[in-house]
């Protein structure tokens, strides 16, 4: 516990350093998490930073795929890829519809990666362990990516499921039948229900549904993703943002209400700042 404590009280002490910008309210101080009871997590450049070059990976395999598919050069087949994206909302989803490429054959391929990069977290497990209730991973990718990935990580244990695109019927998040699907799975409460993702337009539909939501922000600046896909968002449905999550999943659990000296701190960080708190 002292370790959570000193963690909280980090976090207070230096809200930069702890990765929660000015303009957000830390958790704990409203009680605004005090109600959930499911905590369900995204997982690429969510549970792990994208310094582990993981999706860079599958990215490359999926040109290849398509390379090897349609016999195309690189550059052809990545317009290709980025063309089925952009229409069905991921590539396999595309060749699906277009081509009836095999799906599992495509997801195999796609994630047959390098792992090494992602090592054991104690501080992210402290952190998942302490949330009270039941946890979910809730993933575009495939569960065996999934479960590569928190094994690595050190915190497949503390996950009730692993809900993926073939559980989604390959219809990918944003889609709110997807959101649907994985409620209706596991008989979740969506009002008492928190959501992470690194992708602003993930949290939209979660909004809606009532869930807190919060987008897990890069800590150092990924050179895979477009730059306003980085920063700080003032989009209504987001409603707190972080660069660590594991220092924000402390606060969250409780560990900052319990510190009563340090309530002056949290009037200070509370201005919204143009960004709409919830």
């Amino acid at each position: 516990m002292a370790y959570e404590e000193n963690e909280a009280r980090a976090a207070l002490a230096d809200p930069a350093a702890a990765g929660v910008a000015s303009g957000d309210a830390l958790p704990g101080h409203n009680d605004v998490f005090a109600h959930v009871e499911t905590w369900i997590f995204d997982l690429d450049n969510t549970l792990y930073s994208h310094e582990a070059g993981l999706w860079p990976q599958v990215d490359t395999q999926i040109t290849l795929y398509m390379c090897e598919l349609f016999g195309l050069d690189a550059m052809s087949a990545r317009a290709l890829q980025k063309y089925y994206y952009h229409r069905y909302g991921t590539t396999l989803r595309g060749l699906m519809a277009e081509h009836a490429v095999d799906p599992q054959a495509f997801l195999d391929f796609a994630h047959d990666i390098d792992y090494s990069a992602v090592v054991r977290d104690e501080r992210l497990r402290r952190a998942v362990a302490n949330l009270p209730g039941r946890r979910f991973v809730f993933t575009n990718g495939s569960r065996a990516h999934a479960g590569a990935v928190v094994g690595r990580l050190g915190i497949a244990d503390l996950f009730e499921d692993l809900f993926d695109i073939v559980d989604a019927a390959f219809v990918p998040k944003p889609e709110a039948v997807t959101y649907a699907r994985f409620i209706e799975r596991h008989g979740i409460d969506p009002t008492r229900a928190a959501m992470f993702e690194d992708l602003s337009a993930n949290l939209a539909v979660p909004h809606g549904l009532g869930m807190q939501t919060v987008l897990v922000l890069p800590a150092t600046p990924d050179p895979h993703r477009e730059a306003h896909e980085q920063g700080r968002s003032a989009e209504a449905h987001i409603g707190h943002q972080t660069t660590d999550l594991a220092a924000f999943l402390h606060c969250a659990a409780g560990g900052v209400s319990q510190l009563s000296d340090t309530r002056p701190i949290y009037d200070v960080l509370q201005r919204t700042d143009g960004v709409r708190q919830r």
